[in-house]
C-alpha cells in the first residue's frame, strides 16, 4: 500500500515543478486549451443535434404510440450523450498529449534533467514526424482498451447496487490507470520502451499507478481543471517513469539553489 502514497507524491511533485518553472507551464497549457475548445463544441453539437440524430437510426419507432416512442429514444439520446461524454474523458489526455507532443516532451526532458544526477536526460533519436506517428498508433490503441472497458462497465452499472456502488470505484481505477499510462509514455517512449512493454511496467506496479492516476483522473471530471493540471501531470508521470524503470531521482530544487552558489563561489 506504500506505493498508493509514493504515487499521489509523484502527482504533487509534478505540479510543484512546473510551478517552479512558470514558463514550461504557460507553454504546457496550449495543448489543453486548445483540446478543450475542440471537446466542448463537439458535446455542444451532440446535445443540440443528439435527438435528431436518435431519430434520424430509429425509423421503426415511427409508428410507435405516446408515450413509449418519447421515452425510447430519450433513452437512446441520454445514452448516446454519457457515451460522448465517456469517450470525451478516455480521449482528452490522449488527444492533448498528440496536440501537445512538442511541449510535452521538452517539459519532461527538462524535468529529467532536473532530478537526474548527472543532469542528462534520455533522448529520442526518432525525428518528430516518427514520434508523432508511433504516440498516434500507441494512443488508439490505448483509447481502444478503454473503450472496451468503459462500454463493458457502462452496462454493468445497470445491475441492481453493485452497479451503483462497486463498478463506480473500479471504472475510477481504470481510468486512472489508462490515464496513467498515456502521461507516463511522453517519458517511456523516449527512452524507446514500446507500448506492450510500458503495460508490462505498469502492471508490475498497479498500486504506484493507481496512487497517482486515480485521483488525477477524479480532478480531471471537474469541467476545466484537466487543462491546468495538464503540464504538471506530465511532469509527475516523468517522475512515475523514473521510478518504475529504477532511475535515481534527485531534488531538482536542490540543484536550483546549489548552481547560483556554485556560480557565485566559482566568481568570488
Amino acid at each position: 500500500m506504500r506505493d498508493l502514497g509514493v504515487g499521489f507524491s509523484y502527482l504533487l511533485k509534478g505540479q510543484r515543478w512546473v510551478a517552479r518553472h512558470g514558463k514550461q507551464y504557460g507553454f504546457g497549457l496550449l495543448p489543453g486549451l486548445i483540446t478543450l475548445v475542440l471537446y466542448a463544441a463537439a458535446l455542444v453539437a451532440l446535445g443540440l443535434w443528439g435527438e435528431d440524430l436518435v431519430s434520424w437510426s430509429t425509423p421503426f419507432a415511427d409508428d410507435w404510440s405516446s408515450p413509449w416512442q418519447g421515452l425510447f429514444r430519450g433513452f437512446l439520446t441520454a445514452v448516446l450523450f454519457a457515451l460522448g461524454l465517456l469517450l470525451a474523458v478516455l480521449t482528452f489526455t490522449a488527444v492533448t498529449l498528440l496536440i501537445g507532443q512538442p511541449f510535452y516532451e521538452n517539459l519532461s526532458e527538462k524535468v529529467d534533467r532536473d532530478v537526474s544526477p548527472d543532469g542528462i536526460a534520455p533522448e529520442s533519436q526518432l525525428p518528430l514526424w516518427r514520434e508523432l506517428w508511433i504516440s498516434a498508433r500507441d494512443s488508439l490503441r490505448i483509447v481502444l482498451r478503454a473503450l472496451v472497458w468503459g462500454v463493458l462497465l457502462f452496462a454493468l452499472g445497470f445491475l441492481p447496487v453493485v452497479g451503483q456502488t462497486v463498478v463506480p470505484v473500479i471504472g475510477f481505477f481504470v481510468t486512472g490507470f489508462f490515464l496513467t499510462e498515456e502521461l507516463a509514455a511522453v517519458a517511456l517512449q523516449r527512452r524507446g520502451v514500446e507500448l506492450r512493454d510500458r503495460l508490462a511496467l505498469l502492471r508490475s506496479r498497479k498500486t504506484l499507478v493507481w496512487g497517482f492516476g486515480t485521483p488525477l483522473g477524479l480532478a480531471f471530471l471537474v469541467p476545466f481543471v484537466a487543462v491546468f493540471l495538464m503540464p504538471g501531470a506530465v511532469a509527475g508521470a516523468t517522475l512515475l517513469a523514473r521510478d518504475l524503470r529504477g532511475e535515481e531521482i534527485t531534488d531538482g530544487a536542490d540543484r536550483e539553489t546549489e548552481e547560483p552558489r556554485q556560480e557565485a563561489d566559482a566568481t568570488g
